[in-house]
């Protein structure tokens, strides 16, 4: 038993001798190694800094309030007798809107203008007795007292006569009263008073309001460090002001600046600013909120990329540039301002570069990449929306 342990520790030794000196001998003699595989590019949509005029705009949110908005209140009392109108129609200055019942009033008159006859008459017989004293006092058959008080009762009628003109046109103004007429062009809104019912001069929301739309303005607010500026653009000229949509996508009008307030508001640290709108189209409407876009100037040689390249880092706004090597590096830049899917750059780019536009999510510093163009840039585009969607 003793013979066979011995045996058994003596054939151990020897492999562990072999391994080690197999070991050694693969640590000397080192073969040939396969040649280093170079990493995949990465597939990016890529797009190049482009060198031309780009519009500069100051933004902000504003209401569209009517450039004219009238309430029709009735200026005598009476009742209604006809209603000329259509809720919610366009309707033209001078239109007639109502009628209130014009009897009373049309008997004032007639009444006025009848005492007006009466006093011409008594007046034409006044002074014919008057063209009698006045050769019988020179021939002593008359006193002179006769003649003055004649002269006198001629002269009441005649005042008297005046003050019935005034009675008439008087008459006559609030007989025009019982025809209720637009006072502008614009649009009637809701009827706040049916035919039949008594109108009065008092009633608090009158007949109807007739908002002027065409054109319409907006007031809009803007940070007063921009005040400065846009002072000195209005006096070069007039200055353009864009209307789009609450999403800031559809542009609805295009119109000019009318008015900075006279005033900065000292809590919000805003100026406010009113703008007119042809409004053609009626896209615009009082009570809208809309986004404001104002052209300050027009930058000639401005520096753009489209706007997706822009990424956020802890440092500020930065892209992924494409070398010579077609391996990216990012890039700190300014951002001017981004409008329209292009991003205006300040200052980190220079013209034609070429940086990263989709795809980015995949980059680090060095990554190389392969540009895709055309139709699978277009799919890369919707693959890249769809993994950055999910979680």
């Amino acid at each position: 038993m003793r013979t066979g342990f011995v045996l058994l520790i003596t054939v151990l030794g020897a492999g562990a001798v072999g391994g080690l000196a197999y070991w050694h001998q693969s640590r000397a003699e080192p073969t040939a190694e396969a040649p280093a595989q170079q990493p995949e590019a990465t597939p990016v949509v890529a797009g190049a800094v482009q060198n031309g005029p780009v519009p500069i705009y100051l933004r902000g949110v504003g209401t569209v309030i009517a450039y004219n908005n009238v309430v029709v209140r009735s200026q005598i009392t009476g009742p209604l007798v006809k209603i000329s109108f259509r809720q919610g129609e366009t309707v033209h200055k001078g239109d007639l809107l109502a009628e209130i019942d014009p009897r009373p009033y049309q008997a004032q008159l007639d009444q006025a203008i009848a005492n007006r006859d009466r006093d011409q008459a008594q007046i034409v017989n006044a002074q014919t007795n008057l063209d009698r004293y006045v050769p019988l006092q020179a021939k002593g058959f008359a006193t002179g007292q006769l003649v003055d008080t004649q002269k006198a009762q001629v002269a009441q009628l005649e005042a008297m006569v005046k003050g019935d003109e005034a009675a008439i046109e008087s008459a006559r103004v609030n007989l025009s009263y019982t025809r209720l007429t637009a006072p502008l062009d614009g649009v009637t809104g809701i009827r706040q008073i049916d035919e039949g019912n008594i109108i009065h001069p008092t009633d608090a929301n009158g007949l109807v309001d007739v908002t002027q739309i065409q054109p319409i303005s907006l007031i809009f607010t803007l940070p007063e460090t921009t005040f400065v500026e846009i002072q000195k653009e209005m006096a070069k000229g007039p200055v353009k002001v864009f209307a789009y949509s609450q999403d800031d996508k559809t542009k609805l009008d295009e119109g000019e600046l009318l008015l900075i307030d006279n005033q900065i508001n000292q809590t919000t640290g805003t100026i406010r600013l009113r703008a007119t709108f042809p409004n053609r189209e009626r896209l615009l409407w009082p009570g809208e909120l809309i986004n404001a876009r104002l052209l300050l100037k027009t930058e000639p040689h401005g520096l753009t990329i489209a706007a997706g390249a822009v990424q956020q880092g802890p440092k500020g706004p930065y892209v992924y540039v494409i070398g010579a090597d077609q391996s990216v590096q990012p890039r700190p830049i300014r951002v001017a301002q981004i409008s329209e899917g292009q991003a205006l750059i300040a200052s980190g780019l220079k013209d034609k570069e070429q940086v990263v536009v989709d795809g980015q999510y995949k980059l680090q510093a060095g990554t190389h990449v392969r540009v895709l163009t055309g139709k699978a840039a277009e799919e890369a585009n919707m693959q890249s929306a769809v993994e950055q969607a999910i979680p």
